[in-house]
């Protein structure tokens, strides 16, 4: 998409507005496909969970993907979008065993990361198939708050408890026939990965049902110019080669697995934002923005990078700013960042919001979500209205009838 275009959106569709570029989730989804092309079973479930918009889902579906949910509404998102449900995995944390069985019941492979529930849900229905989510207790990421396998995390059963895994597994009769693990986002070191995919190899070996292995994802995507990313082809090539041989020992072809999310849909947004105003004060150019961190909450939440530029004025000389928001809290989208001279009115870019950005957005301080824009076929389709003050108050009740009209308020003076 060229500047123009993305400007003719916010004049179509108004600012702030996430746009998505159709052919860039379909290009790295083929290039996810492509590296690992050696491997005879592959199957790709896309994380709902990055961006749970239903035209994304209907497109993630057309490309050929299934869906990681994590939670029932995702489930039922995915059933509504046309997914079949065997297409669905379902890998909640923390939900009661009545969520895990109304996902079941409607056909979806489950996924269990707990003994608890594992037992629980063994006792109650050894004839489902389940898999089980292992934590290796490796970090593959390089960001503690969004890496999930190190030892304290919540996520996954312990490497350590496989006897007591396997305990349950002999008392309940029930049948294993997935290992699943997932390291966290932003991997970086290979070689940290293929180790944690050691021990899952060895894991499987406990169990002689198996139909696939899930690798997880967090293959890291670049936020700014020159910024490192996961090398996709050469993990593709070690991985495919190793699973290949695990294959030959198990004794029959495995499905190699993987959930993308954010590799999928982040370099395929751009988020557009106009200028309320520039501020100078005696050590910073503030630009204040018509949207906050309720909008794109990752710079706050995870000091994530993402790289603004001025799409109005993109070879005017460039400057230092500080982008906020218009949210009553610290809300800083980049720190002294240089950017092409900002005047009000201009319309600012943030790159890599595919992920993680629409699908985290709150209506703090009452503050409408934005639109959502796809871009495909060369043109602009709008996916997701932007709110308005009835969408704010629509599931508010009450508010009349429970005060009595002659009554009055009475303030203690104490």
């Amino acid at each position: 998409m060229t500047n123009k275009q993305l400007l003719q959106i916010t004049e179509q569709f108004g600012s702030p507005v996430y746009v998505y570029d159709a052919s860039k989730i379909k290009n790295q989804f083929q290039r996810l496909t492509g590296a690992f092309s050696n491997v005879s079973s592959l199957k790709l479930n896309y994380a709902v969970k990055a961006n749970s918009n239903i035209s994304i889902l209907k497109y993630m579906n057309r490309l050929g993907s299934g869906l990681d949910t994590v939670s029932i509404q995702e489930v039922k998102l995915g059933l509504f979008a046309g997914f079949k449900p065997e297409d669905i995995i379902f890998t909640p944390n923390g939900v009661s065993l009545q969520e895990i069985e109304e996902a079941s019941a409607l056909g979806v492979q489950i996924n269990i990361d707990n003994l608890s529930i594992l037992e629980q849900f063994g006792s109650l229905h050894p004839d489902v198939p389940i898999c089980i989510r292992i934590n290796p207790h490796v970090m593959a990421g390089g960001n503690s708050k969004i890496s999930v396998g190190h030892i304290d995390s919540k996520f996954g059963i312990s490497i350590h408890q496989i006897p007591h895994i396997l305990r349950i597994v002999e008392n309940t009769k029930m049948r294993i026939n997935g290992i699943h693990m997932h390291t966290g986002s932003d991997i970086l070191d290979i070689d940290v990965f293929l180790y944690a995919s050691e021990i899952l190899f060895e894991t499987a070996k406990n169990f002689d049902q198996l139909e696939f292995i899930d690798f997880g994802s967090g293959f890291k995507v670049p936020y700014k110019v020159g910024d490192i990313q996961t090398n996709i082809e050469e993990l593709g090539k070690k991985l495919s080669s190793r699973f290949n041989e695990f294959c030959k020992e198990y004794g029959r072809e495995l499905t190699l697995g993987f959930e993308p999310g954010k590799f999928l849909v982040s370099e395929a947004g751009k988020f557009l934002v106009q200028v309320n105003v520039v501020k100078q004060t005696t050590s910073t150019v503030f630009a204040g923005v018509d949207s906050g961190f309720n909008h794109l909450i990752r710079p706050m939440l995870y000091g994530s990078e993402h790289h603004i530029h001025n799409i109005s004025n993109p070879d005017a000389r460039e400057r230092f700013y500080s982008v906020v928001g218009y949210i009553c809290e610290t809300d800083t989208f980049g720190s002294n960042r240089r950017i092409a001279e900002i005047k009000e009115g201009d319309t600012l870019c943030f790159e890599n919001a595919g992920a993680y950005c629409a699908s985290m957005a709150s209506n703090y301080n009452s503050r409408f979500r934005p639109a959502e824009v796809l871009w495909l076929n060369g043109k602009a389709h709008l996916i997701r209205k932007a709110d308005n003050f009835e969408d704010l108050i629509k599931n508010q009740v009450n508010y009349d009838s429970i005060f009595d009209s002659n009554e009055k308020l009475k303030v203690s003076s104490k």
